[in-house]
């Protein structure tokens, strides 16, 4: 399983950006994808998971602000991240994993990741 995030940059607060996860290998529709990050100094943590086409979750910090999505024919997963704060600043990556997990989601449960994009929110 291979995947490739992209989409990262610098952006102001308030503004938005799409991160995009593309997966080969595995189909994202019968798979697991999250989102995580790890600011510097930070432990990596969970921001969003899409879970095979059936549900998603989100990090109380990203509630109603991000959006977690799926374009099956693409294979791509995606992070839309609106009104982004300071705070947000990270690098982000995409991960995969075959069945969900009630106890989900550490970064530990994840075996299968992608390279990090960095998202840099001025204030």
């Amino acid at each position: 399983v291979q995947l490739q995030a992209s989409g990262g940059g610098l952006v102001q607060a308030g503004g938005s950006l799409r991160l995009s996860c593309a997966v080969s290998g595995r189909t994202v529709s019968t798979s697991v994808v999250g989102w995580f990050r790890q600011a510097p100094g930070k432990e990596r943590e969970f921001v969003a998971v899409s879970k095979y086409s059936t549900g998603t979750r989100y990090a109380d910090s990203v509630k109603d602000r991000f959006t977690i999505s799926r374009d099956n024919a693409k294979n791509t997963v995606y992070l839309q991240m609106n009104s982004l704060k300071p705070e947000d600043t990270a690098v982000y990556y995409c991960a995969s994993r075959i069945n969900w997990i009630v106890s989900c989601c550490r970064s530990s449960d994840f075996a299968s990741w992608g390279q990090g994009t960095q998202v840099t929110v001025s204030s």
